[in-house]
């Protein structure tokens, strides 16, 4: 018997079955059908109610009072080598206000097909629908999940919304832990801002995704329509229920819904509609089910579609890498004061400044570069100060090296400063190897200053694992370049106080919530934990960087839609600056993955190699293919139609050569702070190196 308890069963069932999961599609008393999906056991027990496939399809029109299921009064069952294909003819289920709506005409009809290849673990979903004469159109909702109801009900480990959320524990999705509204509210972000076409869910080991083509389209003469909207809620907070929600539905925030709507207001006219020519409706998924986490449904996916092909880069990549180290030598260099950066002040030698003036092909560039690399060192910036246990950021960001581009390195420090840093660091450490959050001290900013006033971005004494696995980089660099045992052996206590960590938390931790979602620190925890595995051989550390590797891939935009370049581009974090400033999931940032990969290569580190499974090479060039897209050039009249800077700051050259810090997937457009762009020299250095072309 069925196990959902919201529908009436009308004594008739159809199952697809392999080895993967078990697909039991049931009869309303009113026609086809809901479906309810099982899958093995990871412990070997019965198999797992896991979500219910609410119904076929459902549409909404303006005639109607509520929403209409669309039901077939038959099923259609074959098998072709294994593989197992599931149809229904389907219309508009009649509960009698059709008769007053259309005449007693039914206005659209169609078919829902479902198939389950012989040996995945896959269902792909697809419903055709055609409308007969021209209606309104409210919504039209495909496959509609309820994961756990009548079952585990909210229980849940994890759950990734590629782009918009990644909810660990007993999070709520559009909650206002790490954003606060309105921006917190996510139900129905606009497909754009969406990284991966890809919802998933976890629980007790099982994993299940919901994925599709973000741009397929209404298969009509007249217009084209794409992206359908993806609805996500977790728990369901929509209809107040105890489990959680994934769905596709039409029309999307590209095309006529707002926003966090269900229903387009207003509805969405169907103008076309005709026996000898009807407007037809086209949307497709995959249903797939797992072992793991969240984490392995997106992995899962990008195993199964590849690294998508990058374009070819805005520029060849000897110009782009001239470019940049001109940049160093023009409008970043301010004669008698060295590289000075807006707040920042003096900043260390950029490496494209020191490998151009060596390597570059430009001869009379790389000789105006050596003179201003001589100057540097022959002129050194300030003395840094002792640093203490109150070690305040602005000397983390001089010790550590964050400039302008914010590329960190470790190249910049002297054995002796380098060693200042590893004491400090020991005085810091709690005996249990813990680097906790000092909001007043070290950690003392003005975003979070201000924040306290409303809600602190952490309190005190928490602990996030970029906060430790900074710390624990910097000692096995410290250690391993100054042969000192002491370093190491506290870089391995720290390792192994965060090893149970599993969503990357605290980067951005001056001015973004301490504990919410976080791309910088998946790559530092990437770098430090293979660090941690030269260093001492532990096969769990390289485990571990291969996750924390890997947890770049929900930030990352696999996709892009028709007519804009977004392939490759990265959400920073899921959350807002200072709570109420920026919503990052609204906007993407380049330079944190940039650092990642730059400071990969400095560690000497290519994850090519130290994580074959997934495409790396191209993932990097793909990366460093969209910061090129991002570079200031006020001679480009494309960019600058995409320029959101004011035309004082981007004439005559003033921001030529670096990079802009925002991309909005809406507008399309490009702003915020320009970073300085030393990061993009080293990955369009990576490239070339790759490539052979150095």
């Amino acid at each position: 018997m069925p196990r959902y308890r919201d529908a009436r069963y009308g004594g008739e069932t159809v199952v697809l079955q392999n080895a993967h999961l078990r697909l039991e599609v049931h009869r309303r008393v009113s026609g086809w059908g809901w479906g309810e999906l099982f899958v093995p056991d990871p412990e070997g027990g019965p198999d797992r109610f896991f979500a219910v496939l609410e119904h076929l399809a459902e549409i909404h029109l303006e005639a109607q009072m509520h929403p209409l299921r669309l039901e077939a009064k038959t099923y259609d069952l074959r098998k072709t080598g294994g593989e197992q294909t599931l149809t229904f003819d389907v219309v508009v289920q009649s509960p009698g206000v059709l008769q007053e709506s259309w005449g007693g005409a039914n206005p659209a009809s169609g078919r829902v097909t479902l198939v389950l290849p012989k040996d995945e673990p896959v269902i792909h979903y697809s419903v055709e629908l055609e409308f007969l004469f021209p209606v309104w159109l409210r919504s039209l909702r495909g496959p509609w999940l309820r994961i756990g109801v009548d079952t585990f009900r909210t229980a849940r480990h994890d759950a990734i919304f590629p782009g918009i959320e990644w909810l660990v524990g007993d999070e709520w999705s559009s909650g206002n832990d790490y954003i606060e509204h309105p921006h917190a509210l996510r139900l129905t972000p606009h497909p754009h801002k969406v990284a991966i076409p890809l919802m998933a869910i976890s629980h007790e080991g099982v994993t299940l995704g919901l994925s599709w083509d973000p741009n397929q389209r209404f298969d009509t003469e007249q217009c084209h329509i794409v992206c359908p909207q993806p609805v996500f809620a977790s728990p369901n907070f929509v209809d107040r229920r105890p489990h959680h929600l994934m769905g596709l539905m039409y029309p999307s925030a590209c095309h006529g819904l707002k926003e966090d709507e269900l229903k387009a207001d207003p509805p969405m006219w169907i103008l076309r509609g005709h026996p000898s020519a009807p407007f037809k409706m086209i949307l497709s998924a995959d249903i797939c089910v797992g072992r793991g986490t969240s984490l392995d449904v997106v992995t899962d996916w990008v195993k199964r579609h590849g690294m998508p092909e990058p374009a070819a880069p805005r520029y060849e990549w000897q110009e782009a890498f001239g470019r940049v180290a001109s940049a160093y030598n023009d409008t970043l260099w301010v004669d008698g004061e060295g590289w000075v950066w807006e707040h920042l002040g003096r900043q260390p030698i950029p490496w494209v400044a020191s490998h151009y003036s060596e390597y570059g092909h430009d001869r009379k560039l790389a000789k105006e570069l050596a003179a201003k690399v001589e100057w540097c060192r022959k002129n050194p910036a300030d003395e840094l100060p002792e640093p203490s246990k109150e070690l305040p950021v602005e000397i983390v960001y001089r010790w550590v090296s964050w400039y302008g581009g914010l590329h960190m390195s470790f190249e910049v420090l002297s054995d002796d400063e380098l060693r200042r840093l590893a004491e400090a660091l020991l005085e810091i450490q709690t005996p249990e190897g813990d680097f906790p959050f000092d909001p007043d001290g070290r950690h003392r900013t003005w975003w979070g200053g201000k924040s306290a006033l409303w809600r602190p971005l952490g309190q005190p004494g928490d602990s996030a694992v970029d906060l430790c696995v900074t710390a624990a980089r910097s000692l096995m660099v410290a250690g391993e370049r100054l042969k000192e045992g002491k370093y190491l052996d506290a870089a391995r206590k720290t390792l192994e106080f965060a090893f149970e960590c599993e969503r990357p938390e605290g980067g951005d931790w001056w001015e973004t919530p301490l504990h919410s979602p976080n791309l910088i620190a998946a790559g530092n925890s990437a770098t430090a934990y293979f660090l941690g595995y030269k260093s001492f051989g532990d096969e769990r550390y390289l485990e571990k960087a291969r996750h924390w590797i890997r947890c770049l891939l929900p930030f990352t935009h696999l996709w892009q839609p028709t007519g804009m370049e977004m392939l490759y581009n990265t959400k920073p974090c899921f959350n807002d600056t200072a709570w109420f400033i920026s919503d990052w999931t609204a906007k993407h940032v380049q330079w944190e993955v940039l650092v990642t990969f730059a400071l990969s290569d400095e560690l000497g580190i290519d994850w090519a190699e130290v994580d074959p499974e997934i495409d790396w090479a191209t993932y990097q060039r793909g990366v460093t293919v969209a910061a090129l897209r991002w570079t200031i050039d006020h001679n480009d009249p494309d960019w600058m139609l995409k320029s959101e800077y004011p035309l004082e700051r981007t004439d005559a050259a003033k921001l030529d050569g670096t990079m802009a810090d925002t991309f909005n997937p809406v507008h399309g457009t490009y702003g915020g702070g320009p970073c300085w762009p030393d990061a993009v020299a080293r990955n369009v250095a990576i490239v070339m190196r790759r490539e052979g072309l150095v």
